[in-house]
């Protein structure tokens, strides 16, 4: 896990699907693999038929998390599934989503992408009130608070457990006779609505639709409940607010490039991100090298813009994962050649623009630094197309805390010095802002701003109670 360290991380990937008659266990799997990337801790698949729910979810990837067992012992017509990544010191079984939880209709099944603020006051009203609650996840809080509302119907369980819930939350949930899909007032966490000729799909992302034959309808709203089952899709909404507040590290890291969001291919949006980067800051250099794979685009628009030829100045062994094997002391030292290798063809004698999507704690910008200048380069020069990292995230990425941000407590020149670059230089919030072309006040940016869309003074409480569960 060492050779993520230094990036922001998704909590989770969220699909859902409707498809009376055909493999809908299956068909999850794979909605989970194309979002493998949001999250690598566990996976789990829930499936509804002739009222009964059968879950399975277990630590690991997708692809190993589930045999063809498994997925027999899953028939259904309908199935929610959740990849999940979680945070420091909660990587256990029983953390696992989705999390279930037996109502007056039924078993309830929910998959959530996001992170409830007030979880620890919620937390300690259920408990009081006699329920007893297995895991340190807001997941679980949220799954028990809908399936003990009051209601006779899941729509009407909503209208009141939604209300309470302060944060991100984008949800899939699984009833004995719906699928359910709720995205939060404010929009925070992605989720989109897809097509089958016999049914539909919901997914965090546009990428998860196309593994498995959907088609793109729309993304669902901020505020927005889509009721999904025999009777048709029905939308309602918990509050409808003016203006949605995306996390605006969706579109520059998170969020695989081929998908789709506000309209856009993420691809496109993240060149338009490093052809501003390099207008904002030019640098005289002989090749342009992205670090793969989630900066590539921004490489390619900043050699575009610049002229700067374009090269793959750094190959990813793509077989590495996050591993749950802890390195010795040596292998930590090297961890980054295992996972990148560096060309001398490419760089050797030539300045080198270096092209990152983010530097959070500055943990591994030195090393791939170090690995550029060891391969022969003359000089290695990092851009980075996105602002500094400033503000932790509370609502659904973890981000390290305010004394793990580099540049939050060192200027851009000692940032400089600590990764060994002969310069450093980040796209500005207007100019990420002017790259993405859309209104700034459409987007959360507290990261990079340090104004938060929700109240966050529940958040201590949180991480308390997580550290006294776990």
């Amino acid at each position: 896990m060492y050779l993520h360290d230094d990036k922001p991380a998704e909590e989770c990937g969220i699909f859902g699907v409707y498809a009376p008659g055909a493999d809908v266990a299956r068909m999850t799997f794979f909605g989970l693999f194309a979002l493998q990337h949001r999250g690598q801790e566990s996976a789990g698949i829930a499936v509804s038929h002739d009222g009964e729910v059968r879950l399975r979810k277990r630590l690991g990837l997708v692809a190993n998390a589930f045999s063809e067992s498994d997925l027999r012992f899953l028939p259904g017509q309908m199935a929610v599934g959740h990849t999940r990544y979680s945070t420091t010191g909660s990587t256990m079984p029983e953390n696992a989503g989705p999390m279930a939880a037996e109502s007056d209709l039924g078993t309830i099944v929910v998959a959530h992408n996001g992170n409830i603020v007030n979880a620890t006051e919620l937390h300690n009203a259920l408990t009081a009130d006699g329920v007893r609650l297995q895991t340190s996840t807001d997941s679980e809080v949220m799954t028990h608070l809908i399936a003990r509302s009051p209601g006779s119907t899941i729509l009407e369980k909503l209208s009141v457990a939604l209300p309470q819930l302060e944060g991100a939350f984008s949800l899939a949930i699984l009833t004995p006779t719906r699928i359910v899909a709720v995205r939060d007032p404010n929009g925070i966490r992605p989720l989109c609505l897809g097509r089958l000729d016999d049914g539909w799909v919901v997914a965090s992302e546009t990428c998860a639709l196309a593994k498995v034959g959907a088609r793109f309808e729309r993304e669902i709203e901020p505020g927005e409940i889509v009721s999904i089952s025999a009777s048709g899709v029905h939308s309602t909404s918990i509050e409808r607010l003016s203006r949605s507040k995306l996390c605006v590290f969706e579109l520059i890291y998170f969020a695989r490039p081929d998908s789709m969001m506000r309209g856009e291919r993420l691809y496109l949006v993240r060149q338009r991100m490093g052809a501003e980067l390099a207008r904002e800051q030019p640098v005289d250099a002989d090749v342009v090298v992205g670090i793969p794979d989630s900066a590539t685009p921004a490489a390619i628009g900043f050699a575009r813009e610049s002229g700067i030829p374009y090269s793959e100045g750094l190959i990813k062994n793509r077989y590495i994962g996050r591993t749950f094997i802890q390195p010795d002391q040596r292998l930590r030292e090297v961890g980054v050649r295992l996972k990148l290798n560096a060309l001398p063809e490419v760089v050797e004698g030539k300045r080198v623009v270096l092209v990152d999507d983010t530097i959070v704690r500055g943990t591994t910008s030195r090393p791939v630094v170090n690995l550029i200048r060891d391969a022969g380069a003359k000089e290695v020069h990092m851009r980075v197309h996105a602002p500094p990292v400033v503000w932790p995230c509370f609502l659904g990425v973890d981000m390290a805390t305010r004394e793990e941000l580099i540049a939050a407590n060192k200027t851009i020149d000692e940032i400089r010095e600590v990764i060994n670059a002969d310069s450093l230089g980040y796209l500005s919030l207007d100019g990420l802002f002017k790259a993405i072309g859309q209104p700034s006040d459409q987007f959360c940016s507290a990261c990079l701003t340090g104004t938060y869309p929700v109240d966050i003074s529940g958040v201590a409480g949180k991480m308390a109670l997580e550290r006294a569960v776990t």
